[in-house]
């Protein structure tokens, strides 16, 4: 048995030249625009979640770190090489 997605309707205003654009990608690559906004939408937020996860295991690595700086950083102490 398929399970079916409940889809909602949305309007977009765009601009004209856009539109027109978008219409001739869509023919190109044999698809509609809405598929074009619907494939573009699911991967911005995959990617968001992506980016989200990523920061929230770093705070999780940082919270776990107990080193900390004894004096505040430079640009010339960053970029400072060893001569010996």
């Amino acid at each position: 048995m398929l399970k079916t997605m409940a889809m909602a309707n949305l309007t977009l205003s765009l601009d004209d030249n856009l539109l027109r654009k978008a219409r001739e990608a869509a023919l190109r690559e044999k698809t509609s625009v809405n598929a074009l906004v619907r494939d573009y939408l699911s991967r911005y937020v995959d990617a968001r979640s992506r980016r989200i996860q990523a920061l929230d295991a770093f705070d999780a690595v940082a919270d776990r770190s107990s080193s900390a700086s004894q004096a505040p950083w430079s640009r010339e102490s960053l970029h400072g090489r060893s001569l010996g």
